[in-house]
């Protein structure tokens, strides 16, 4: 068996970014299920399956993120191989397009688990990944919905992102590949108007990224402080783990957790270890896809 699924994002999307949502998430999925398909391991395929999301920027990821407060784009992105539980993370990252390339490269090169800011930049100059300007990630979109909210005067306050309707495009992937092995990343340009230095969930291991080859793999997006409270994605791993790894359960439960013990709204993606797969989400929509070997035909939904 061989499993993958891909999120784009929890949130309230806008009925004119369905499309793309769903056109984004297909495409994501399929080259990746191509890679699986050909024998690639579940780390590579994870790993070229966000580079993927991460250049299309109708998601808040590489290309196209979010700005912060001070009209800057801050990159934040982890990866975990389920086989090992080595895993890799960098965060508030400005001059990288590709910030889950660079957290794989601190999976297998550092002894480290997570790099932030002027070090993780340092740490990919001396690997060798290409650097972009800092502008070279800023779309015409996002910089008119940034001189929107500041018009408005709409600057970051203690509960700004307590709400659904707050854009989270958070990209996520989890596959299983031939040999059981699976793998989950997650890549984010986190929430809009955010104060710069903030991270969030994405590349938090355990927060917005877990993997157990035992268990299973999974991704969260969503309100990230609600995220880390209840240390989402490992708590929907133990449930898999105590109430029989049934993932649409754990996925439910989890989503259930995230709302009733820190007000949150989110969602997850979850694959077992069967290439079985689960989805909850308390927003209005969820970009989603995914397939496995047992399908004529991948899911597609938003």
């Amino acid at each position: 068996m061989i499993s993958l699924i891909v999120h784009g994002g929890a949130w309230d999307i806008p009925k004119k970014e369905i499309k793309a949502h769903r056109d984004g998430c297909l495409d994501a999925l399929n080259r990746g299920f191509d890679m699986l398909s050909q024998g690639m391991s579940a780390i590579d395929t994870v790993e070229q399956t966000i580079r993927l999301l991460e250049d299309n920027d109708t998601f808040d990821a590489g290309f196209g993120s979010h700005l912060n407060a001070i009209g800057q784009v801050e990159l934040d992105a982890s990866i975990m191989d389920g086989k090992t539980l080595r895993c890799g993370a960098v965060a508030g990252v400005r001059i990288i397009r590709n910030p889950i390339t660079l957290a794989r490269k601190v999976l297998d090169h550092s002894e480290h688990v997570m790099l932030v800011g002027d070090g993780a930049e340092r740490f990919a100059k001396q690997l060798g990944i290409d650097s972009c300007a800092p502008v070279d990630l800023i779309t015409e979109r996002e910089q008119l919905r940034w001189e929107g909210l500041h018009k408005q005067g709409k600057f970051v306050t203690k509960d700004a992102f307590r709400r659904w309707e707050v854009s989270n495009d958070t990209v996520g992937a989890v596959a299983m590949d031939r040999d059981g092995n699976i793998c989950v990343g997650t890549s984010t340009g986190g929430t809009l108007n955010k104060y710069p230095g903030r991270v969030g969930d994405s590349p938090l291991i355990g927060c917005g990224t877990y993997a157990e080859n035992s268990i299973g793999g999974v991704s969260a997006t969503g309100w990230g402080e609600a995220i880390i409270k209840v240390v989402l994605a490992k708590t929907v791993i133990d449930m898999m783990e105590r109430d029989g790894h049934d993932p649409q359960v754990a996925a439910e439960k989890g989503v259930k957790v995230l709302h009733e013990k820190a007000e949150g709204y989110g969602g997850v993606i979850v694959l077992d270890t069967d290439g079985n797969f689960g989805v909850a989400y308390n927003t209005p929509r969820m970009a989603r896809a995914y397939r496995n070997s047992s399908m004529d035909a991948p899911f597609v939904a938003v």
